[in-house]
């Protein structure tokens, strides 16, 4: 075992990267050396590309000619972080005093998709019945759909309180978050728990969740599949199909949570509320999703303006003076 070894032993997070990584090797596999699968390879312009290691004889002998995927500056950062992360480590266990310098590529990583209401509205209408309320509480919380709106229990919903909770340790961040119910997502949350209501009688099955299957069969009866939890993938396919329908082929669900900020700084909700209710830790997230406030924009212009006009009354008024005495 040599020293990387030895320090990645040391560190949960990078273990935890090399678990996931070799989850699906075999045995035979993992008693070799390790090998990520890839290289980075540049072409004769100089751009960095991802070529999975011993195929370089394989598209030679083939003739192929097919492009393969540059590499993008987040990558090149990610990796440089993990060896950054090597470095420290070393530092920490003894074994070097100092470490050189790794600059770090700029990323280009503001997002601009968002949701106008009507968009909302027309992909919605697109969607199955028994997922349409999984888009709308994102519409309005701004939740992450995967990992936080679609694991979503009844337990965490107090409808007469008028909240939802996430537990800690089940968001990005492994903090808990409580959200406030709206009106709309009142009313949403109860029409969910009536259909949880006569899934359970019908089918004497606990739903557990609060977005689940709600699909009947041909003749009127509960289906195999009502009161289960919708699935990622299987929302994920139901999406792609109805925002191809809606006109919107390029827009992906986390698109929900750039539009919920945006629409909480539109109605005038503090940056540090916004923060709290969307489960951001810092506000770069005003930087990277570029919210700006048509308000603060107006705002900023009526100012500019009473500056202007303020100034140029007190020349105007000054110039009178001396005109009168001289």
């Amino acid at each position: 075992m040599d020293l990387l070894d030895r320090l990645l032993g040391h560190d949960a997070w990078t273990t935890q990267q090399l678990l996931v990584r070799c989850q699906d090797l075999t045995d035979e596999q993992l008693d070799r050396e390790f090998d990520m699968g890839y290289v980075t390879k540049r072409l004769a312009d100089g751009t960095p590309v991802r070529q999975k290691r011993g195929s370089r004889a394989k598209d030679e002998g083939s003739g192929s000619d097919a492009p393969r995927r540059p590499v993008s500056a987040g990558e090149i950062n990610r990796e440089l972080t993990v060896l950054k992360r090597m470095f420290s480590l070393a530092i920490q266990a003894g074994k070097l005093v100092h470490k050189p310098h790794f600059p770090m590529l700029r990323e280009n990583n503001v997002r601009a998709g968002f949701f106008e209401r009507e968009q909302y509205l027309s992909v919605l209408k697109h969607l199955p019945p028994s997922m349409q309320p999984v888009v709308t509480f994102a519409f309005v919380t701004g939740w992450r759909i995967n990992s936080e709106v679609l694991p979503l229990q009844w337990r965490q919903v107090d409808v007469k309180a008028g909240e939802v909770r996430l537990d800690p340790g089940t968001t990005k961040n492994f903090e808990g978050r409580v959200f406030y119910l709206t009106s709309e997502l009142k009313e949403l949350l109860k029409a969910r728990r009536k259909a949880a209501d006569r899934i359970q009688r019908r089918k004497e099955m606990i739903v557990q969740h609060v977005f689940f299957h709600d699909g009947p069969t041909k003749d009127g009866n509960v289906g195999f599949w009502s009161g289960h939890a919708i699935a990622p993938s299987g929302f994920y396919h139901a999406w792609c199909r109805a925002r191809i329908a809606a006109g919107c082929p390029g827009s992906i669900p986390h698109d929900f949570r750039r539009t919920a900020i945006r629409n909480m700084v539109r109605a005038g909700i503090p940056e540090r509320v916004a923060m709290k209710l969307s489960g951001h830790k810092t506000r770069s997230v005003f930087d990277r999703y570029n919210v700006v406030s048509d308000g603060d924009l107006r705002e900023a212009s009526n100012r500019l303006g009473h500056s202007f006009g303020h100034s140029t009354a007190s020349v105007t008024g000054r110039g009178k003076r001396n005109t009168q005495n001289p």
